[in-house]
């Protein structure tokens, strides 16, 4: 499912309101195997010692199953997820009845993945609740560099 608002600049989130949906994204290039980024994307115990927007993430991130996301802005509430695709070192999507969570990875030329992460959120109640979710832009932003720092620091390190 392509996006349907227009790319940011890198490294900066852009959010585009609707009446029944709230679409975020981020992109940002990586210097760094595809192969290390997946690993850090997959790995759900090891998401908060690099993501400082991420609380806690348990369950396994696999095709099917269901993980549990505590996040930065709403500490008190965990989010239940379905990990619904899965292109391994290429695209990651998981969802709940909610929203909708799309990683894409694109090897660009001398071993650069363009990352992008784009959430859509919403429904027919979305007008009800909507003033009550907290913008995303400073934590994708945020989850955003944390990759970088920490893929890059990995690639470098298995040098």
């Amino acid at each position: 499912m392509a996006s349907s608002i227009p790319l940011p600049p890198l490294g900066k989130a852009r959010t585009v309101k609707g009446v029944f949906s709230r679409e975020t994204s981020i992109r940002i290039t990586i210097q760094a195997a595809p192969s290390v980024i997946w690993a850090l994307l997959t790995n759900a115990s090891g998401f908060p010692r690099w993501n400082s927007t991420v609380l806690s993430l348990e369950g396994e991130i696999k095709l099917g199953e269901h993980i549990k996301l505590t996040s930065i802005l709403a500490p008190k509430r965990s989010f239940k997820l379905k990990v619904s695709e899965m292109e391994p070192e290429k695209r990651l999507v998981w969802e709940d009845a909610q929203g909708r969570r799309v990683y894409t990875l694109t090897l660009m030329e001398q071993g650069t993945v363009l990352f992008s992460m784009v959430e859509k959120i919403g429904g027919l109640l979305f007008p009800l609740y909507a003033n009550y979710i907290p913008s995303f832009d400073k934590t994708f932003e945020q989850f955003a560099a944390d990759l970088k720092k920490q893929a890059e620091a990995t690639a470098h390190n298995n040098q």
